[in-house]
């Protein structure tokens, strides 16, 4: 039986080992003892161990008996840590969605023979598996991918609840979005472009633009028309631009009664209150994928929606279960040989070899996470 380290026991972390502690010996690590004994208390079956992930030193001794490591630490930290774990000598899949640019690290993967996946979650993640599957089959045109979470009851001003740290949100509220328009890459602020969008189930939303694309940028820009969307429910975007012009995110030092702070640190303590979900808080996640170009003589369109809520049996929020199942079946891949290049490589690299995302997709299936492909014929 293969053993598996988890780095990172948070919301996400915890659902990750618990699905592959049913198949597999895990053993959860993070800095935190107290999130540590926690996660114990929930599931006392857990091997857990204090790890500071980055110390090199103590990551090289702490991966030696795993025989893969899935990291789930949070995004500033990602980089330097998938870098640790790469230069111990494990393959990795990673889901810390780091700002820099991973695939930079190819060159240290394979000095070390290490097969690396990273943006492993739902997006990034899924829509980069089936973005790069149909490109191995069509000549792919146009991809958009609407994505969000959102709690179910809204609460004003920003009807909004994070399944991570706000600044992590706040990032993509500030950072400009780029995209792919007719073969160019675009650059916009961030929060611009909003449109409304119909979706069953939930009703109107509004989507906007932020910066998702990430490694699509560098390994899909074959594809003249890419952009990644955020939804959120209407009015959100009015809330945070009057936050934005207002100076709340400003990482400038202002001086309070002789403290220095930021105001993007004081307004990121504020909205961890705020934005917090609540024990046993119900959200959602949906998502919708859209892939159009030529394919043979014909012009076709394929659409994938995700719907998915919080596992009231489990008590798992949906955006922990779309993230770490998406991880997991691409762990089960690179355990079972079905994927051992080696090198750093995004989910678009998997989505295209051999049948990986059916994989993924029935994992996914078995744990009712389901992704409803629709398939149109376009006119030219």
């Amino acid at each position: 039986m293969s053993n598996i380290l988890v780095i990172g026991g948070g919301m996400v972390g915890s659902v990750i080992a618990r699905d592959l502690s049913e198949k597999y010996d895990v053993t959860v690590a993070d800095v935190s003892n107290t999130r540590l004994k926690l996660l114990k208390k929930r599931h006392p079956s857990f091997t857990t161990i204090e790890l500071d992930v980055m110390d090199l030193d103590s990551v090289k001794s702490a991966v030696k008996a795993f025989d893969l490591v899935v990291c789930g630490v949070p995004g500033h930290l990602g980089f330097q840590a998938l870098k640790n774990i790469i230069e111990s000598g494990k393959n990795v899949v990673d889901i810390s969605f780091a700002p820099e640019n991973s695939l930079e690290l190819d060159y240290l993967a394979k000095k070390h023979k290490v097969t690396a996946v990273i943006d492993a979650g739902v997006a990034p993640g899924m829509d980069n598996l089936l973005l790069g599957f149909h490109n191995t089959r069509m000549e792919v045109s146009h991809f958009e991918c609407l994505v969000g979470g959102l709690p179910k009851i809204r609460k004003k001003p920003f009807e909004y609840k994070a399944a991570f740290s706000p600044i992590d949100v706040i990032a993509e509220y500030t950072r400009p979005a780029r995209f792919f328009e007719q073969g160019r890459m675009m650059t916009r602020e961030a929060l611009s472009d909003r449109e409304l969008v119909e979706f069953e189930k939930i009703g109107t939303l509004e989507a906007f633009n932020t910066d998702g694309l990430r490694s699509l940028m560098f390994t899909m820009n074959n594809v003249p028309n890419m952009k990644e969307k955020t939804l959120r429910y209407p009015g959100h975007v009015d809330a945070i631009r009057t936050l934005k012009a207002s100076g709340f995110f400003s990482k400038d030092k202002v001086s309070v009664r002789g403290l220095e702070v930021t105001p993007l640190e004081v307004t990121s303590e504020i909205l961890i209150n705020e934005w917090k979900l609540k024990p046993k808080e119900e959200e959602f996640t949906i998502m919708r994928v859209t892939i159009h170009g030529q394919e043979g003589e014909k012009h076709k369109e394929y659409v994938y929606t995700m719907y998915d809520e919080y596992d009231k049996v489990k008590h798992e929020t949906s955006m922990a279960r779309t993230t770490g199942f998406t991880a997991n079946a691409i762990c089960q891949l690179l355990l079972k040989g079905k994927f051992d290049k080696k090198g750093v490589f995004a989910p678009e690299h998997i989505g295209g070899h051999t049948d990986c995302c059916k994989t993924v997709l029935d994992y996914l299936e078995e744990r009712k996470v389901r992704y409803r492909l629709e398939e149109n014929v376009l006119s030219t």
